[in-house]
């Protein structure tokens, strides 16, 4: 199953201030591998993330299409979507959690509800240390809270998932272990898009499949690891040499 966005374009108006932060956009999620959205701070990575999730804030206008297995998704399709098929990880994994209840009882809920992942399956596929689950959110660090948002991800087993700096609050050696969990979903059959800015290592891991390049909310190129080394866009080539 795939995810794709189709000249995608989103309008942000908040009444203070107008911006458009994503331009004509396509971009397609294949199936069984990991494609790594990279950019700078308001390239419109984590847009393009509501985008695919159905997760647009309300002041966003959008226009053009959002597929799923290449069907179009209706404006009121989204409550089908997420879950089972639509998997999102938030840059902040707190959010993922309703902050009064502990971490371990809205896994156990996901699992009953699911019935695809265990709990004690998706914590270790997460990394996510099971004795922190008995702790509220924001209890946590925000390297477990991470891992958290991860395997209650995982639980519902969705064909999509959509992964917003998995890695980014942990430590080198977690994050691979972390990495290498993602390639070992995508290589189940997923498709796993996932925003991160670690381009050194996504590539000494080999963790991308595939780099999408975004700046000012357009895609500058997109290609495996060593074509976007090559490439005649000096933006493009510096980031991507940056890890090699």
């Amino acid at each position: 199953m795939s995810a794709e966005l189709r000249c995608f374009t989103v309008h942000v108006d908040t009444g203070r201030w107008s911006q458009t932060v994503l331009t004509t956009v396509d971009l397609l999620v294949p199936p069984g591998l990991i494609t790594a959205l990279l950019g700078g701070p308001g390239a419109g990575k984590t847009m393009v993330a509501y985008a695919l999730t159905g997760h647009l804030p309300g002041t966003a206008h959008s226009r053009g299409e959002v597929l799923i297995d290449g069907e179009v998704v209706p404006g009121d399709g989204w409550p089908e979507l997420r879950g089972g098929t639509v998997g999102y990880i938030p840059q902040e994994g707190v959010t993922a959690f309703d902050p009064d209840k502990t971490v371990g009882a809205q896994l156990r809920e996901l699992e009953q509800r699911h019935r695809a992942w265990s709990v004690h399956q998706a914590c270790a596929a997460a990394h996510y240390p099971e004795y922190a689950a008995d702790l509220l959110p924001h209890e946590n660090s925000g390297g477990q809270i991470q891992r958290a948002a991860l395997a209650a991800a995982l639980i519902p087993a969705p064909a999509v998932l959509i992964a917003d700096s998995p890695a980014a609050s942990l430590d080198r050696d977690t994050a691979y272990h972390v990495w290498k969990s993602l390639c070992d979903y995508a290589d189940s059959g997923a498709a796993v898009l996932a925003i991160s800015n670690d381009v050194p290592m996504l590539i000494a891991g080999g963790f991308a499949d595939r780099m999408v390049i975004m700046h000012d909310g357009r895609i500058l190129a997109a290609g495996s690891p060593a074509q976007l080394a090559e490439s005649d866009d000096p933006h493009v080539r510096a980031l991507i040499r940056s890890g090699l």
